[in-house]
């Protein structure tokens, strides 16, 4: 309990040096008054959650609390995608008193229990709702893409090889459990944020978060101490954290994402964001200070992949913005200037051996060998199962079993085209491709009339780029999944409000101190 303590004296003392400093820029975003009650939110449930000897207890508290706060925010998706990693995803059974089981219950699913579903049904029940009640595109391949999940039934990969048999049950389960983790979230962001307000401040939101875990991560890394890892063995949980922790002597940065990798792919995203958002932020020192914490953090996570990623996002917005040349020569030279400097550094240096194509670490080697021979396992297996996939592939993929006893899928396209087939895959990259299209289209149309807007939508198409990347080198799990989905809601939110004309806003401190009128930004 004392190392718990400790723990939480750190983690409270880095959120409310983020949430003292970053107040101001999100007051430019949001009501003063809910960005004090989100702050109130994320701090009593990170103290709860602390103190408590177990998760029931912690969501014996949250419940109540955020389905009040929930129903008080002006903008539930701001609010959930805030509380997204107030505390790790820890998943545990609900008792039952027998041995049937219903569905494990984490931070995820209380949100979406308490925040995602009543907003959907206050927003169904509002008259907004009647201009959204139309099924897009979108719709269908994400319901096709679940129709596949609650026909096609694959086994839990459980530690003893038993393989569970299918159930009329299981099937009810499936379909539940889809709605609650997939297409309620889906469904809420893209409906609920109906206004060009409504999308920044979610994406502030986000922002603040990941620089909340952003200083975690650092943290953990330079004092090679993890502030959560002891929450897990209270709380019971079997999740194992352990593996490949330090590269080249670095301890790997995880925060409350509890992997590497998930952590680096969150921080990329919230650079992507950043990068419209700063626009709209008056201090320079806070622009700068923003983005350096988050790519340190990304750097402190060791993921490789996600580094790629990042600079795929930065790449993207900067060809696809104004002045496309001038500012894809700038993001070069940033790149280059930056592994100059670090490689001077013994950090840094560390830091460009860990990567494979400069290491010869046989970590390094280990890695790429293993990722080869799960690709080519993948592909011959998918040639089997074209269409529909194979859902006990990986009862033939044994000799790829790790020492954690996992197949490692590091690999969403391979993951889903073995479980799901080619139809499948075809279902879920449609989908988030057509968000893509929708968005960048919306922001080419907007660039003549309105250049903020147009960068907005930069913004969002760039994230989606750098997600389609970095999913060849993660599995779609845990946040990795749920920023998938809220980035395909926010460009089809962007979509749908660029064809409704509005009065433009704009926050009167970003106006005065660009010598403009107060309602020439930030409108819809």
């Amino acid at each position: 309990m004392a190392v718990s303590f400790k723990q939480l004296i750190v983690i409270l003392v880095i959120a409310a040096t983020v949430f003292r400093l970053a107040k101001p820029i999100a007051l430019q975003f949001g009501s003063e008054g809910d960005f004090a009650r989100r702050r109130n939110v994320w701090l009593f449930l990170t103290i709860t959650a602390f103190l408590s000897p177990s998760f029931w207890l912690y969501a014996l508290l949250a419940i109540p609390l955020l389905l009040w706060a929930g129903r008080k925010d002006s903008n539930p998706v701001a609010f959930y995608l805030l509380l997204l990693y107030v505390i790790p995803e820890i998943a545990v059974d609900i008792p039952t008193g027998s041995s049937l089981q219903i569905f494990p219950l984490d931070n995820f699913r209380l949100l979406s229990l308490c925040v995602l579903i009543p907003a959907a049904w206050r927003h169904r029940r509002s008259k907004a709702a009647n201009q959204n009640r139309k099924i897009t595109s979108m719709d269908v391949l994400l319901l096709g893409y679940g129709l596949l999940q609650i026909l096609l039934y694959v086994p839990a990969d459980l530690p003893n090889h038993v393989l569970m048999p299918d159930s009329p049950t299981n099937m009810l389960r499936r379909a539940f459990l889809f709605f609650i983790d997939v297409y309620v979230l889906y469904y809420v962001v893209s409906r609920s944020c109906s206004s060009r307000r409504a999308i920044v401040e979610a994406m502030a939101m986000f922002c603040l978060a990941s620089a909340i875990m952003a200083m975690q991560g650092v943290f953990e890394t330079l004092r090679h101490w993890l502030l959560y890892a002891d929450m897990l063995t209270r709380w019971g949980s079997e999740r194992f954290t352990g593996y490949t922790m330090a590269r080249e002597g670095i301890l790997r940065a995880q925060a409350a994402a509890l992997d590497p990798l998930a952590l680096g792919y969150l921080l990329a995203i919230a650079i992507g964001f950043w990068l419209y958002l700063r626009s709209q932020v008056i201090s320079r020192r806070s622009r700068v200070a923003v983005f350096v914490m988050l790519w340190a953090a990304l750097l402190a996570t060791q993921s490789r992949g996600t580094w790629i990623g990042a600079v795929a996002v930065y790449f993207a917005f900067s060809v696809l913005g104004p002045r496309a040349l001038s500012r894809a020569l700038k993001a070069a030279m940033i790149v280059v200037v930056t592994i100059a400097v670090m490689s001077m550094t013994p950090f840094g240096d560390k830091l460009i051996h860990s990567l494979p194509i400069f290491g010869s670490t046989a970590a390094n080697l280990d890695t790429l060998l293993y990722r080869e021979r799960l690709a080519e396992r993948s592909w011959e297996l998918i040639q089997q199962h074209p269409l529909l996939g194979d859902q006990l592939a990986f009862t033939k993929m044994e000799d790829l079993r790790q020492g954690q006893g996992i197949i490692d899928f590091v690999n969403t396209y391979a993951e889903v085209a073995l479980s799901y087939g080619i139809i499948g895959l075809s279902l879920l990259i449609g989908f988030i491709l057509v968000a893509l299209i929708k968005s960048q289209l919306q922001a080419k149309r907007a660039a003549q009339s309105d250049s903020d807007f147009a960068l907005l939508g930069v913004s969002l198409t760039a994230c989606i780029v750098g997600v389609l990347l970095m999913i060849t080198d993660n599995s779609f799990w845990s946040g990795v999944q749920r920023m998938f989905f809220v980035l395909a809601g926010l460009a089809a939110a962007y979509a749908r409000i660029g064809r409704i004309p509005e009065i433009p806003e704009r926050h009167p401190l970003v106006s005065a101190a660009r010598g403009g009128s107060s309602n020439s930004r930030l409108r819809r």
